[in-house]
């Protein structure tokens, strides 16, 4: 069958860019989100969210009638659910999203559309996906794994693209495609067609979804190396920057750079699933994200002794946090080590903090109240300490404004790592 409408439930930082992309490849699309806000925004031309070239693809695509948003499900050919998949408090998977957007869309499904889960999801996940798609719409036959084809396509297509890159990633990236069956993988490799450059590689649903999860479980194990490194050097009184820097001129060796923790929407969450679905034999990807989750808490250490060693000057320290969000030049906060860190601080008595965002206008609801919101040069130039906490461009220089004494603790090593305590 011919897709000529596809339909893109949720509207976040994957799900508009793949609407708008999709749209400005010349499929006619139907964005669905249930924040009303954010689909006003979208049918005005303009987007609520922070990505380099998205705003003038989603005023274009808009203007010429191939996207609008709604908050209703319609008809279309081709589903793709790109919402949140968070995990509970004991760290298991949650797929309320998931199954609250398959409900939305039931009534509306028709034999022969095409379904795609594209949020990162733990291994089975497609599996439910097509059994809260045949309950509530018993009248159609679902695919079975191994089995017949049924009348709905069902497939898992995870997104692995770069924030900030999101644009270029999404057309050239390969793509895996994991059907129920054989043929429900071939189907639904036709709705990226219209816009993929790169390769689709089809396989099965468990095995692509394992594949998204291995992707950012194997960064997230190379990265709780360099952190872990971080805590040694630091022990050892030795430069973790000028250590890894010396350590990367051997020809195998590319170790990565340490940090306050590690944040997003993937890496921080996704090996959790795979520790979830087999906790007895991913003793290692358990133990890197204790590494990662651990370095927010040496990071607020490194504070409050540098704090304490100032207490005889009188009031309270005052601690510029450099940048909220969960990586370098964006303003996505999403599971940031950087904003859970200032917000601990926020608690620690003896401490006044100001907070250094450019790319937010406000700050989160936990901190307002608790933070000021100040730019980089007003921040440092009057504090105590200064905790650079992500390495945005606009922060390569603003060392410059440092007092002379102040205390500089930097977690990313964008000022040479040359902390001065």
């Amino acid at each position: 069958m011919t897709i000529e409408t596809i339909s893109v439930v949720g509207l976040g930082y994957i799900g508009l860019p793949t609407a708008a992309v999709l749209a400005d490849a010349g499929c006619r699309v139907v964005g669905v989100d249930v924040n009303q806000r954010a689909v006003d925004t979208i049918n005005d031309g303009c987007i609520h969210i922070v990505e380099p070239g998205l705003a003038d693809v989603v005023a274009r695509v808009v203007a010429d009638g191939r996207l609008r948003a709604t908050t209703t499900p319609e008809p279309a050919d081709a589903f793709l659910i790109a919402v949140p998949t968070p995990f509970n408090d004991d760290r298991s998977p949650n797929l309320a999203y998931v199954r609250s957007a398959c409900e939305a869309i039931a009534p509306v499904l028709k034999a022969g559309d095409i379904v795609i889960l594209e949020s990162t999801s733990p291994v089975g996940a497609t599996e439910q996906m097509a059994g809260w798609l045949a309950a509530a719409r018993p009248d159609l036959r679902l695919p079975q794994p191994g089995g017949s084809a049924g009348d709905l396509a069902i497939a898992y297509c995870p997104e692995r693209v770069l924030p900030g890159n999101v644009l270029t990633e999404l057309v050239r990236n390969d793509r895996v495609i994991g059907g129920l069956t054989p043929a429900c993988a071939e189907r639904a490799s036709a709705a990226y067609d219209f816009f993929v450059e790169g390769e689709c590689i089809l396989t099965d649903a468990r095995t692509a979804e394992l594949c998204k999860l291995t992707e950012n479980a194997f960064r997230d194990v190379n990265i709780a190396f360099a952190n872990e490194l971080s805590l040694v050097s630091d022990q050892l009184g030795i430069n973790v920057w000028e250590l890894i820097r010396l350590a990367n001129r051997h020809p195998r060796v590319n170790i990565l750079q340490p940090g306050p923790g590690v944040g997003g929407h993937c890496i921080a969450v996704d090996p959790w699933f795979i520790v979830a679905s087999a906790p007895d034999q991913a003793r290692l990807i358990r133990t890197a994200r204790e590494v990662n989750d651990g370095k927010p808490e040496w990071v607020i250490d490194q504070v409050r002794a540098a704090a304490e060693r100032r207490a005889d000057r009188g009031g309270p320290a005052r601690v510029a946090c450099l940048g909220l969000a969960f990586k370098p030049n964006i303003d996505d906060l999403r599971e940031s080590p950087a904003l859970a860190i200032c917000d601990r601080l926020a608690n620690e008595p003896g401490l006044s903090i100001v907070a250094v965002e450019p790319h937010v206008d406000a700050l989160p609801a936990r901190l307002a109240g608790r933070v000021d919101l100040a730019d980089a040069q007003t921040a440092i130039a009057g504090a105590d300490i200064v905790l650079l906490l992500v390495d945005h461009i606009v922060f390569a220089d603003a060392h410059v404004h440092l007092a002379p004494d102040a205390v500089v603790i930097d977690t990313r090593g964008q000022w040479n790592g040359a902390s001065r305590r």
